[in-house]
């Protein structure tokens, strides 16, 4: 009976876990504009796992800038990055202008855009993510 009960349990478990998927993200260019602060950002995938420390945050004040149809990165007073952006799914594709004028593309993933808070990463091993509250 004890051992009954102990796999009815175990089978209720595994169903409520398997059932409370994470639902992915569907983005709207409008939900994004205007500035975003980082408050973190972490490297969870190099070896060993890094992050930026909140002093360092502090003092370079980056924050992620979302307009219409482009999109620049700031970080200590100046930009870092920038160019166009379209979202897509849970994603949000970023074509960056490089200095010499190429265009390279690459992914952030969303995954989370809850009112002011904002969370998205990069993939691979040089991936970053990124915690951020709009302002």
């Amino acid at each position: 009976m004890l051992r009954q009960l102990s796999l009815l349990y175990s089978f209720i478990g595994l169903l409520l876990f398997t059932s409370c998927k994470q639902e992915k993200i569907k983005l709207k260019s409008g939900d994004l504009y205007g500035k975003w602060k980082y408050i973190k950002v972490d490297n969870p995938y190099s070896h060993p796992p890094d992050s930026v420390k909140s002093e360092e945050l502090q003092i370079q004040k980056p924050y992620i800038l979302f307009s219409r149809d482009s999109l620049q990165i700031w970080w200590g007073g100046g930009i870092l990055s920038r160019g166009s952006y379209k979202v897509a799914g849970d994603s949000i594709r970023f074509t960056e202008i490089m200095t010499d004028g190429k265009t390279r593309e690459f992914p952030f993933i969303v995954t989370k855009l809850a009112g002011k808070d904002l969370i998205f990463e990069t993939s691979g091993e040089d991936g970053s993510r990124v915690t951020a509250v709009k302002q």
